[in-house]
């Protein structure tokens, strides 16, 4: 079933999956990308990460806020700071078809606020904690009556 499915309400947030409930228009960036173009994807675009990819959309890592943040406090040169020198490499992900509540409990046994989602190591979609509570607000909802 597809996520609009489930904003029709009426539906049972059980079979909710991982892949039904992401983001799939999902920025991304590479290891060169630099400091200052990462910084600004997430400003703009009020983001709190960027997933980090390879030619093949395999997930080779994730630039936080927290990472960026970090280059600052180090007082390191962020004209020289590329993603690969700050990611967290091999990032917790879930895949597509882990259910709603796996995710749920990956997000809040490691304190995360979005987890890319993966089919084998690459990337299809991000899903956050906002995401996870507007399907279950919809796919609870009580449904019209014609």
């Amino acid at each position: 079933m597809k996520r609009s499915a489930f904003m029709m309400g009426g539906q049972d947030i059980d079979s909710l999956t991982a892949g039904q409930a992401m983001e799939t228009g999902v920025k991304f960036c590479h290891s060169s990308t630099s400091w200052r173009n990462i910084s600004s994807v997430l400003v703009n675009k009020r983001y709190g990460s960027l997933p980090v990819v390879d030619d093949d959309m395999n997930l080779i890592g994730i630039v936080s806020e927290d990472d960026l943040l970090g280059v600052l406090l180090e007082k390191r040169d962020e004209k020289t700071v590329k993603a690969e020198d700050i990611m967290t490499k091999n990032p917790i992900t879930v895949e597509e078809g882990t259910s709603i509540f796996d995710v749920i409990k990956t997000l809040e046994g490691h304190k995360l606020i979005r987890v890319p989602v993966v089919k084998g190591s690459r990337l299809v979609g991000i899903l956050t904690r906002r995401d996870v509570l507007y399907c279950y607000l919809m796919a609870t909802a009580q449904t019209m009556g014609v």
